[in-house]
């Protein structure tokens, strides 16, 4: 008797639009990292899609519009979406612009979201369904290149900003356990990555609320504390026995972020920091509900360069924020003079629903708003472009993120990285002429031959190391 075949069933697939900050797309790793576990594929295209996922961002009023947005395009072009992220919470105007989405959950609500595609795409039964292999025993699924890798060590944030409702929308601090993140950072490098790009929405305060708890990790007792997580990442070494890139992102500059400028000086951490001053103005900061210190901040930053000379640092900063008059203005003009920031970003003040700063008095008009912002820019990049000058001659260690087509002449370029910038939000190191076997998350020793306000221009110095 001729045996009869089994039928496996066709795997449900699912679709993914994940927009906002780095938070954001972490959350959308581990929603797809649970689904896969339990049985689903993913749709490149909305039409090979049985749901979409929308991971929003509800941060700005801008933003929401944006999500509002690519809600109606996954709408239009596959009719099936689930609605998650920062702009979740405001489930009745998702519903108000969208009437058809099939679920909306908040931020980090990950069994919410595993729940509702359950219901509306459930996963696919078989007799081979048990041999699924569950969490433990995947790689968790990237949504950014092979050799880096955002790390995620908190949820929420317990300041209360004026301009700001993540609070409101991802809860107060809420630490990771130390040995939990120190066993996924060890996991991603040993799986391929190269640099660790450490984030939460204050990473100095990271382990406050657990009052610093420590656990055990490789025979020794380490605490929740950032310092200590620094250390220990600094330690990490990938299979070929190099070091990985740890660059640490939203740092508020409270007193024990000097401790880690050393771990820079050693090599033990990249020497990049990632500090969201927003304004420097007393009266402003005050406003804001932000500390006031911008003196001390300016001194510290001069010792932090004496101690690490290489070290850059980023910031964003606010123009146009209720109340800011001309004078406050060329207070941060003057600051920014004296502190000399390696990267800035830019923002106009824009209103957010639920935030403090919508009541405050003497708004600031938009046409004030765009004159400050070109001018701050315009500061901001000759600063720059002086500091990208200044590295010229240099040989500096860059990262590649992308090999090109060779061209007529069968010359290979590649865009990389220098240890002062940050994928998606910093500049670029183009190189020329790349030697064979170049590949994504090598990283070299490139010679700077030119340089505009925001890029590097070289070649490379020496044999990849992989």
């Amino acid at each position: 008797m001729a045996s009869i075949p089994t039928i496996l069933p066709d795997q449900k697939r699912i679709g993914m639009v994940s927009l906002g900050c780095p938070k954001a797309l972490v959350d959308s790793e581990r929603i797809l990292t649970r689904l896969r576990a339990d049985g689903y594929a993913f749709a490149e295209d909305y039409a090979g899609a049985d749901v979409v996922l929308v991971n929003t961002c509800g941060f700005l009023d801008s933003a929401k519009e944006e999500s509002l947005a690519a809600i109606g395009e996954a709408i239009a072009e596959n009719g099936r979406v689930i609605v998650t992220g920062c702009m979740g919470e405001e489930a009745d105007a998702i519903r108000a612009a969208h009437p058809s989405v099939l679920a909306v959950t908040g931020a980090h609500q990950y069994e919410q979201v595993v729940e509702a595609v359950h219901t509306h795409a459930p996963p696919s039964q078989g007799p081979f369904v048990d041999l699924i292999p569950q969490m433990g025993d995947l790689v968790d699924i990237k949504l950014t290149p092979r050799h880096y890798s955002y790390l995620k060590i908190s949820e929420g944030c317990n300041h209360s900003c004026a301009f700001c409702i993540i609070p409101d929308l991802r809860g107060k601090l809420a630490s990771r356990r130390i040995d939990a993140v120190l066993r996924e950072a060890e996991k991603l490098v040993a799986a391929g990555t190269r640099e660790l790009l450490i984030i939460s929405q204050d990473t100095s305060a990271y382990g406050v609320d657990t009052r610093h708890e420590p656990r055990q990790w490789h025979g020794r007792e380490v605490r929740a504390h950032m310092t200590d997580m620094a250390r220990e990442l600094g330690a990490l070494r990938t299979p070929e026995g190099r070091a990985p890139w740890v660059r640490l992102h939203y740092v508020y500059p409270y007193p024990h972020v000097d401790q880690v400028i050393p771990l820079m000086a050693e090599g033990l951490l990249t020497p990049y920091l990632d500090i969201p001053f927003q304004h420097a103005a007393p009266k402003v900061l005050k406003a804001m509900k932000r500390p006031a210190n911008e003196a001390k901040v300016l001194e510290r930053l001069k010792s932090w360069r004496e101690i690490c000379p290489d070290i850059a640092i980023r910031s964003s900063f606010v123009v146009g924020f209720p109340g800011e008059t001309e004078d406050d203005f060329r207070y941060l003009l003057d600051w920014l003079e004296e502190a000399q920031l390696d990267r800035v970003g830019a923002f106009r003040f824009e209103p957010v629903e639920g935030a403090a700063a919508n009541a405050l008095p003497d708004q600031v008009p938009e046409a004030i708003k765009e004159e400050r912002y070109a001018r701050i820019m315009e500061v901001t990049e000759r600063i720059s472009a002086a500091k990208l000058a200044a590295k010229v001659g240099r040989t500096l260690p860059v990262i590649i993120d992308e090999i090109g087509e060779p061209d007529e002449d069968g010359d290979i370029g590649a865009t990389g990285r220098s240890q002062a910038d940050a994928p998606e939000i910093d500049g670029a190191v183009y190189l020329r002429n790349v030697p064979d076997g170049l590949v994504p998350g090598d990283i070299v020793d490139a010679v700077i031959e030119d340089a505009d306000a925001h890029d590097l221009f070289g070649a490379v110095a020496a044999p990849a190391g992989r």
